[in-house]
C-alpha cells in the first residue's frame, strides 16, 4: 500500500492538480492539515473514507495513522496546503516512512508565492530587473533560520523576495531590507492568495508599515518585495521580438 503526498494548493480548492483531485478520490484514508487545508477538497473523497485532520496530531500519531491504514491494505492520500517542496514538514515524514518501509508518492500543488503573484497580477521576474526569485522565510518557533540566510543577505541581490511566515514581524523585515532595496521599492502583502477573504496591501518599504497599523494582517500572509512588482519601463524578453530565431518558431533566414 502507498501514501500519497499532494500539494492541496493556496486555497481555492480547484487549484489542486488533476492528478491529486484523482488520487484523493480513490483512496479509502485521508488525513488533512485541518487549519490550512480547504473542506471543500474533502469532497472528493470517496463516500466511507476515513477522514482524519491531523492540526491536532503529533508527528509520532500521524506516522501512526499512516501505518495502520497501509496494515489494513488501505492507501492514504496526505493532504499538505501549497507544494511540498518548502516549510512543509515533508521531509521528517518521508524518513520515519522510509524507515518503516511504507512506500509513497508526491504529488506537487501550487505555491503559495505563485498563487500571490496570480492575485497581483504581476510577473516576478521582468527584463533587466529582477530574473531571480529568492523564497524565504523569518525565523520562527518551529524553525530558527541558519545563520547564512539573512534577509541582508538576500537582498545584495536584489532579486524579487517572497517572504512566507513573517508578517508578524513585518517592522523589522522592512528595517532590514530598505537599505538595500530602499524605501520607495514596492511592496506587496497578499492575505489568504486564493482564498474568498483574500486581501491585498500594496506599497512601498516606506509606506506599508503605517498602512497596516490601521489595516493589520496578523497571518497566512505572503510578503513580496522588488521592483518587478510595480515596474512599467521595463524592455520586452528577446524570446518574443520578431529578429529572434529559435528552432521552434520555423521561419527561414
Amino acid at each position: 500500500m502507498t501514501v500519497h503526498f499532494i500539494g492541496a494548493g493556496p486555497g481555492a480548492p480547484d487549484l489542486i492538480t488533476v492528478r491529486g483531485r484523482d488520487l484523493i478520490a480513490r483512496c479509502p484514508v485521508c488525513l488533512y492539515a485541518g487549519s490550512l487545508v480547504p473542506k471543500a477538497l474533502l469532497d472528493h473523497c470517496p463516500p466511507d473514507a476515513r477522514i482524519v485532520d491531523t492540526a491536532p496530531l503529533s508527528l509520532d500519531e500521524i506516522i501512526a495513522e499512516m501505518a495502520r491504514a497501509t496494515a489494513a491494505g488501505d492507501d492514504v492520500v496526505r493532504l499538505h496546503s501549497g507544494d511540498l517542496s518548502i516549510w512543509s514538514a515533508l521531509g521528517e515524514q518521508l524518513r520515519r516512512l522510509e524507515e518503516l518501509g511504507i512506500p509513497f508518492t508526491v504529488t506537487p500543488g501550487v505555491p503559495a508565492f505563485a498563487a500571490a503573484s496570480a492575485a497581483l497580477g504581476r510577473e516576478l521576474t521582468l527584463p533587466g530587473l529582477a530574473q531571480s526569485v529568492v523564497l524565504t522565510r523569518t525565523s520562527g518557533r518551529a524553525s530558527a533560520m541558519p545563520e547564512t540566510e539573512t534577509l541582508a543577505t538576500f537582498a545584495q541581490s536584489r532579486a524579487t523576495l517572497a517572504i512566507h511566515l513573517s508578517i508578524h514581524v513585518l517592522e523589522s523585515v522592512v528595517e532590514e531590507l530598505v537599505p538595500h532595496y530602499g524605501a520607495d521599492c514596492p511592496i506587496a502583502i497578499v492575505y489568504r492568495a486564493s482564498w474568498p477573504d483574500q486581501r491585498i496591501i500594496s506599497g512601498t518599504l516606506g509606506t506599508i508599515v503605517a498602512t497596516t497599523k490601521s489595516d493589520p494582517i496578523e497571518r497566512t500572509a505572503l510578503i513580496l518585495v522588488g521592483q518587478a512588482l510595480a515596474a512599467k519601463d521595463f524592455r520586452a524578453s528577446a524570446l518574443y521580438d520578431a529578429d529572434y530565431q529559435r528552432r521552434f518558431r520555423g521561419r527561414g533566414e
